[in-house]
This record gives structure tokens, sequence and C-alpha cells, in this order.
């Protein structure tokens, strides 16, 4: 009896693979699961970004803080949420996704009420704000446990679409915090609730903020989703795992060579995030960057939503290739547009050449993740020889999962190192010629890492395979 409550939200008997089942049962679920974890995941995301709006703004308010430390500031939340990442990959088979979703919405709450109290007090340490920031990294931590719980409830023929869209959307929650938070921020419509506004200093200029609404907003919405998934999210009873059956993925070398892609492809998104507010407003401080800079970030996570699909049916290692060409292309007109080759600085064109990048870095993102769980089936009957195809495919999916998290907890170290490389290359040379120049020469290195181990035809998902362990094992 004392079971029977938390058995309304166990799925104990769950086979998307099989046709008849998914058509009738399966999709629905899923469906289900996968809307309600859209909306958290998207907070999730907001919270994690947040500071790169606050941060813009402190300097306006009255701290004290140098470029570098703003910069630092930047960069903390993607080091924590990256950090976090690497546990909070391995917890939803230990825990189960539906409680784990619950509980890490809520702890967005600390750094949401954190951010409203100390912005409103000039005499606030940086050591409390460099607490905040790592604080948000709570929020970045929620998507390698987001999207291993997806991962489980989706057959192959539509698990990439499915994490495209539960990431897209996700990864939405960057724009949408960046196109809330200064309109928030600029009306008093929480006073006198929150506290008393900030006198703003731009040159000559004064102004009213609110800077405590950048956090106190997410407030209701976070403790609604927390609500909406524990009351409508499942677990699956076959995707309990304990931590040490889950760590073999560290043995694979799959998982070290898709951690060094999707490095490439989110860890540009995230780092560009974070990063494009500050650097527009210091290469280019007549123009107001904080009203273009969610345009980037929202591409970036339309391009995932929507291009799953692309390489479902097309081969995400193919798709790759391409974006990683793309991005190259893109640095390069970055560098052009701020007067690199002798060129006169283009804001237009530094822009352009940002969205560009933010697109093919939300298509990048879909196509690697695509690629994981391909490469985990073709590679299991090595793996596993003496295994049947039932077992195979349960580890597969099981070992999918652990590395979609795990290499999500890597890609997102990208949001620490791009906002530092830019601030070392402001730092020492007074522009970021030498920071683009180091992402110019890794893109290349992705191209030729994708094609060597899965673009050529001569690869393991292009070469003679072994009979199909989902075919067999229906």
């Amino acid at each position: 009896m004392s079971s029977a409550k938390p058995a309304r939200h166990v799925l104990t008997d769950w086979r998307p693979e099989e046709p008849e089942f998914w058509k009738a049962t399966g999709r629905s679920i899923a469906s289900r699961n996968l809307w309600i974890s859209v909306p958290n995941l998207l907070l999730a995301f907001a919270i994690w970004m947040v500071w790169s709006m606050v941060v813009a703004k402190l300097k306006l308010i009255g701290f004290a803080f140098t470029t570098d430390q703003l910069f630092w500031l930047t960069a903390l939340p993607a080091l924590s949420g990256a950090t976090l990442r690497i546990f909070y990959s391995f917890l939803v088979p230990i825990l189960g996704g539906r409680l784990w979703t619950t509980i890490s919405t809520l702890s967005l709450l600390v750094p949401a009420v954190g951010i409203g109290l100390a912005v409103q007090q000039p005499e606030t340490p940086y050591w409390v704000f460099v607490g905040l920031a790592l604080a948000c990294g709570l929020g970045g931590g929620n998507f390698a446990s987001s999207m291993s719980n997806i991962s489980f409830f989706y057959p192959k023929a539509e698990k990439g679409n499915a994490l495209a869209l539960n990431a897209g959307f996700g990864n939405l929650g960057v724009s949408v915090m960046q196109f809330l938070v200064p309109v928030v921020i600029a009306a008093g419509a929480f006073a006198p609730v929150v506290g008393a506004p900030q006198v703003a200093l731009d040159g000559e200029v004064r102004s009213q903020l609110w800077l405590q609404n950048a956090g106190f907003v997410w407030i209701p919405f976070i403790i609604a989703a927390a609500v909406a998934a524990w009351v409508g999210m499942n677990d699956i009873a076959s995707a309990k795992a304990s931590f040490s059956s889950q760590a073999v993925v560290f043995k694979r070398k799959h998982n070290w060579i898709m951690c060094y892609l999707y490095l490439g492809t989110f860890g540009s998104f995230i780092g560009f995030s974070a990063a494009f507010p500050l650097l527009m407003s210091t290469l280019f401080p007549e123009v107001n960057s904080l009203q273009y800079a969610f345009l980037g970030p929202l591409v970036g996570a339309a391009a995932r939503a929507l291009t799953g699909w692309v390489s479902d049916k097309f081969g995400g290692e193919h798709v790759t290739h391409w974006v990683f060409l793309a991005m190259a292309a893109g640095v390069g007109a970055v560098l052009y547009s701020i007067g690199a080759w002798g060129a006169e600085p283009s804001f237009t064109l530094f822009f352009a050449s940002f969205i560009w990048l933010f697109a093919w870095t939300g298509i990048g993102n879909a196509s690697t993740f695509q690629m994981i769980p391909a490469i985990m089936r073709s590679d299991m009957p090595r793996l596993m020889p003496k295994a049947d195809a039932a077992a195979r495919l349960k580890a597969s999916d099981m070992e999918s999962a652990a590395i979609v998290g795990f290499s999500s907890a890597i890609g997102a170290y990208g949001g620490f190192v791009i906002p530092k490389l830019f601030g070392e290359s402001l730092k020492a040379t007074g522009g970021p010629e030498t920071a683009l120049l180091i992402f110019l020469a890794f893109y290349l290195s992705c191209v030729a890492v994708n094609w060597v181990f899965y673009g050529r035809k001569t690869s393991m998902l292009h070469g003679p395979q072994q009979p199909s362990i989902l075919g067999a094992a229906q």
C-alpha cells in the first residue's frame, strides 16, 4: 500500500521502439513529459544567463567593478553550471526524472531571490556577486538531467527531434530572458513590493532602474513549473540505474569525442550568449546593445528546435560537418567586421556575423545530439558481443542518455572559456582578435575530428554494419 501513490507516476511497461505500443500509448505519454520539461528547462536557461544582463547594468547603478571583474561575473555561471552538469547527468536514472525535475527547478529560487536582494544594496561586496554568479549555475546544471530524462521517452527514429525540441525551446530561455529583463527593470510594475528603484547614470543621462526585477520576475513561473513537473511527469522503471552502471561511459572513446564536438556547438552558443551583450557594448559603445542582445540566442534556440528533423533524415554527422565549416566562415566575418585585414569596423556586419554564428550553433547542437544514440547503437555489438539484442538495446539507450548528459556538461564549459578569452584578449591587445583566431582554429579542428571518426564513408556510421540491434530486438 505504501508504494501505491508513487506507482501512479512510474511507467513499469515502457516499449517505445514497438510501433503498436508507441502509437497506442507511448507517444501521448512522451509528449506530455516533453512539454512539461520544456518550460522547466526554459526557466533554467533564463536563470543561468540572467547574470549577463545584470552585469551589464551594475556600473550604471554605482558598482565600481573593473571590466575584467565584469567579464569574470559573466563567465562564472557557466563554470558552475558546467560542473554541476557532470553530476546532474547521472541523477535521473538514480532519483527519477519527475522528482529531480521538481527539485532542480525549485533550486532556481536561490539565485532569483539572491539577485533581487543584492542589487538593491550599493554596499554589497564583490564576493557576494561572485557567489550569486556561481548560484546561477544551478540553472545550467538542469540541462544535463533534462536531456537525459527526455532521451528515455522516445524511440530512436524520433529521439533526435525530441531532444532538439526540448533543448531548442529550453535554450529559448536565454532569449526570453534577454528580451524580458530590459523591460521589467525599466518598469516599477512590482513596486513597492520588491523595493525602491536605483538611479542609473549613463553618461549625462539619469534614469530609474528596478534591477531587482531581473531576479524577482521569475519566482512565480519557477513555482508553477515545479508544480507542473510534480503533478504531470513520469518516471520510467526500466531507466533506473546506479551511478556505477552509468560510469562505464567514461571508458567509451566516443563519449570524449562527442564532448569535444559539443564543446564546439553548445559551448559556442552559451559562451556567445554570455559574452555578446558586454562585447557589443565594449566594441560599439554608441549602440544600445541590450535591445539587440536577445536576437542571437533567439536565432540559436530556434535553429536547434526546428532542425532536429534534418539530422534525423540526413544523418547528424553530415550536418555537423557543414556546421563547423559555416562557423569558421562566421568567425572570419566577425574578424573582418571589427577591422581585421584593414577593413572599416562595421556594427551591422558584426551583428549579422554573430547571428550567423548563433544559427549554426543551434543546428550543430541538434546534429551532435542526434549522433550520440546512433553511434552507441552501432558500437554496441562490438562492446557487448555475447549479449542478446534486447540487452544491447537497453545498454545503448542507457549509455546514450549518460553521454548526452555528460557531453552537455563538458560543452557548457564553453560558457566560461569564451567570455574569459574575450576578456583576456581585450586586456592584452585592446581587441578580441586573438580570441577569435583561437575559435577559428578550434572549429577547423572539429571539422577534421568529425570527418575522421564519423563523416567519411568508411567510418563506423557508414562502413559495413553488424545486424541492427533494434531490428534484432524486435
